[in-house]
């Protein structure tokens, strides 16, 4: 079962949030057909954005990432929430780039660093906090910490791995995210440095049957860690006929008679879960009777 926690240490001088993902980076794998490359870098993203979520006070709250970094993969979005629910897709799910020289699969190459990773958290408020940062690497982790040191003065350090599977299947996914808290002393600093310059291949650590709490304890084996919070996590899209039918009522009255006389019907998909949705007849006609201009 996936699953994520929250955490702290028993001294309080930092906080940790750490997630097994492997079935929800499967299930994002099969909606969207990715190749490894793709899988990787869209499960990476979609796993930060599991705990990136989790952070957020309120069950109404979103939170979104946006990754564009010029790549062959394009644009790379997902939206998540504080319950363990987040869904997402990347523009071009069959790039498929050469491994690179350690064996790894070329994230950054398919990513990019010529542009920007942005993250719009919806709070409730009139407009949503928006905050951008440039990629440095593309590989995603690296990037999301660069974020929460410039935007939001967070020393953060992200770990994230999606291992996949020779039938393309995603065999193991999870990462973790561990932020220092004010007043934390040199000694502690430099020991949470030294644990986690040493440690494996994060996937390395979901590729078993420990529980996500065992993998905590064994990573930060130096440190008390105390659990402080539990939730299961999930692919889950809230897409429905009725939001399709509102998209499609934004087009115009214009474009909307043109593709009814021309093909009468129109096929929705949506860009999330990859679900598709056909309008024809009466339900068409009735889109258009309240359609925009």
């Amino acid at each position: 079962m996936d699953y994520m926690i929250r955490a702290l240490d028993k001294k309080k001088t930092f906080r940790l949030f750490m997630v097994r993902s492997t079935n929800t980076i499967e299930e994002a794998r099969r909606h969207h057909n990715t190749t490894p490359t793709a899988s990787a870098a869209l499960g990476r993203t979609l796993t930060a954005g599991l705990m990136m979520g989790f952070m957020m006070k309120n069950e109404r709250d979103r939170l979104t990432i946006n990754i564009n970094g010029g790549g062959p993969i394009g644009t790379i979005l997902t939206v998540s929430d504080n319950s363990g629910h987040v869904k997402g897709y990347a523009d071009n799910p069959n790039v498929d780039l050469e491994l690179k020289e350690n064996g790894k699969l070329n994230v950054g190459g398919a990513v990019g660093t010529q542009g920007k990773l942005t993250v719009m958290m919806d709070i409730g408020m009139k407009e949503p906090y928006v905050g951008s940062t440039d990629l440095v690497t593309g590989e995603i982790g690296e990037d999301i910490a660069m974020y929460y040191y410039l935007s939001e003065q967070q020393n953060t350090a992200v770990a994230l791995g999606v291992l996949v599977d020779t039938d393309y299947s995603i065999k193991s996914a999870g990462g973790f995210m561990v932020q220092t808290l004010p007043f934390i002393e040199d000694e502690d600093l430099d020991k949470l440095e030294n644990t986690l310059e040493n440690i494996k291949s994060v996937s390395d650590y979901f590729d078993n049957d420990k529980d996500v709490e065992e993998v905590a304890k064994e990573i930060f084996s130096d440190f008390e860690i105390e659990i402080t919070d539990k939730i299961p996590v999930s692919f889950s899209c809230d897409c429905s006929e009725e939001r399709m039918e509102q998209a499609l009522m934004t087009i115009g009255k214009k474009d909307l008679k043109e593709i009814i006389e021309e093909d009468g019907k129109i096929e929705t998909v949506c860009h999330f879960c990859s679900k598709k949705y056909m309008f024809e007849g009466e339900k068409l006609n009735n889109i258009l009777k309240y359609a925009e201009g």
